[in-house]
């Protein structure tokens, strides 16, 4: 793990160098502002939008939202790893659209119940941020963007705290969660027994991953609230329990976040990737994909970069069988993503090579409806209309 890690590093790194020496800007995100009055404030946040978000090819592309708490801790880094991990040479995860939210009062955004100190305190505002994030700022970025319905809720610490809250509530809107060294200090055995006891099964259709760091001479207490939970969890799930708990020795608390964030969106989507020459059949990548979606309970489609990947490799083979069934793999994409410009020109180029111009000529206008300025369509409909 710890290669990838810096591999992202040192890619910030060159950025940073490139950016002193040509004088140009890198784009990691944009900056972004909202006024939550569930909240009676303004809150910022930050974008970072997936490398083919702007091609036209993916303009019909939906994209799942990671939503990080302590944006401006986690951000840069976390982003420049998701970008590798979804990257087409690697397709380990989807490509998802990123969102940091920058903090304003972390202990009163971040615990869900009031903390009776001697002082007085503002603590136990989990509640309303929650609702922040799901009823507004989710909201916004649904009016923005191009999301799809799966979300991840990503906390580290009195954010991974908040964020086992939103896992263990009735209902949310998220879909998984990456839970980091959360901080349990405020709940003792009765809290977390009564939090515990209110669990519905509904919870158990999520995924939950939470990392453990090392604390030292305090390490025992704090694997235990941690490890107290999970176990609890487990009893409880009627079936299958979607869940991973991973300790960390080599970590502490503030060195574990980008070590269990890999591991963390590696466990919920293990299985995503697929070797595209290990693939034969269009049966067995639909099987594939409906196994990882009962995992995760959404839908996941086989990535369209992936199954256009195979049938050029079929459709290229000097095997004749090979190239028929090359066909098979340009139309399961074509039903995936019916608004795919590039899905149609793929499988028209198919007819074309099996020497069925009709269907080739039907294709290739199918996808100059969806885009215009597709030249090579243009281009391939003169000719084969020609000969």
């Amino acid at each position: 793990m710890n290669k990838y890690i810096i591999s992202t590093l040192l890619l910030i790194f060159c950025f940073k160098q490139a950016t002193s020496q040509d004088a140009k800007q890198v784009i990691v995100g944009t900056k972004h502002s909202l006024h939550s009055n569930i909240l009676n404030e303004d809150r910022k946040f930050w974008v970072s939008l997936p490398e083919s978000y702007n091609d036209q090819a993916s303009s019909h592309k939906k994209y799942p939202l990671l939503i990080i708490l302590d944006s401006n801790i986690h951000f840069k880094a976390i982003t420049g790893m998701v970008d590798y991990m979804s990257s087409a040479y690697n397709l380990k995860i989807p490509e998802m659209i990123v969102v940091g939210v920058i903090n304003i009062d972390r202990r009163r955004d971040f615990t869900p119940d009031k903390i009776i100190t001697v002082r007085e305190n503002n603590t136990g505002g989990g509640e309303k941020f929650l609702r922040f994030l799901e009823d507004e700022l989710i909201k916004e970025l649904d009016e923005n963007y191009r999301t799809a319905s799966y979300r991840i809720l990503f906390g580290h610490s009195l954010g991974g705290l908040i964020t086992t809250h939103a896992y263990m509530k009735k209902n949310t809107v998220f879909n998984s969660f990456i839970v980091v060294d959360p901080s349990f200090g405020t709940w003792d055995s009765k809290t977390m027994d009564t939090k515990l006891d209110a669990i519905t099964q509904k919870s158990f259709k999520r995924f939950l991953y939470i990392a453990t760091a090392n604390w030292g001479k305090r390490n025992i207490t704090n694997r235990d609230r941690h490890m107290r939970l999970y176990e609890s969890l487990n009893r409880k799930c009627e079936g299958y329990f979607p869940a991973k708990l991973e300790y960390f020795e080599n970590e502490n608390h503030s060195s574990i976040s980008l070590i269990a964030f890999y591991n963390g969106i590696s466990t919920i989507f293990d299985g995503y990737r697929i070797y595209y020459r290990n693939i034969e059949t269009v049966e067995q990548l639909k099987q594939h994909f409906q196994i990882l979606s009962q995992q995760l309970s959404w839908s996941f489609k086989p990535p369209e970069a992936l199954v256009n990947r195979v049938g050029y490799r079929m459709l290229q083979s000097s095997n004749k069988k090979d190239k028929v069934k090359a066909l098979s793999f340009f139309l399961l994409n074509t039903e995936s993503f019916p608004n795919s410009y590039n899905a149609f020109d793929s499988l028209a180029e198919a007819y074309e090579v099996l020497g069925d111009k009709i269907n080739a000529i039907n294709n290739y206008k199918k996808s100059l409806s969806l885009n215009p300025n597709n030249e090579n369509a243009t281009m391939k409909i003169e000719s084969l209309n020609e000969n």
